[in-house]
């Protein structure tokens, strides 16, 4: 595509609200039984991760987190309840993500979403990479179906 003559005064970089509807859309094309279990899971967008949080991580740049499962995992979560927890959530971040799909265009920006957000959610669950793997290929070949 010729991109020497375009009028670029109406683009923006995609929005906060824009993440979470990819995310949003992410969610409701997961497989079963995923996306049962991941009901009771938070999603929110932010700009970055907080400093802490990249420090915690001994990682230089924001940008190199474009997400982050905090709360209780499946399997640490006791018979128990807990009192006073925070909901499990899953946060995405903005900047990176866009930084990530700007540098690798082999990738729409909602394969990434996708791909950022079952990541996540497989922490809940404790799923390895490769299961995380096999339920983003078959949310892909739902999605397309």
């Amino acid at each position: 595509m010729a991109l020497k003559g375009l009028d670029w005064s109406g683009f923006h970089a995609p929005t906060l609200d824009d993440i979470e509807a990819l995310a949003s859309a992410a969610l409701a094309a997961l497989p079963e039984p995923f996306k049962s279990l991941s009901a009771e899971v938070t999603c929110s967008v932010a700009e970055f991760a907080e400093d802490d949080i990249i420090a915690h991580f001994g990682m230089e740049s924001p940008f190199e987190l474009m997400g982050l499962f905090t709360g209780i995992g499946m399997t640490h979560d006791g018979a128990v309840p807990h009192t006073g927890q925070f909901p499990n959530t899953v946060f995405l971040y903005r900047r990176a993500i866009l930084d990530y799909w700007a540098e690798h265009d082999e990738d729409t920006l909602g394969d990434i979403v996708t791909h950022v957000l079952i990541h996540e959610l497989g922490h809940h669950f404790g799923y390895s990479d490769e299961d995380m793997e096999a339920i983003e290929a078959q949310a892909d070949l739902e999605d397309e179906g």
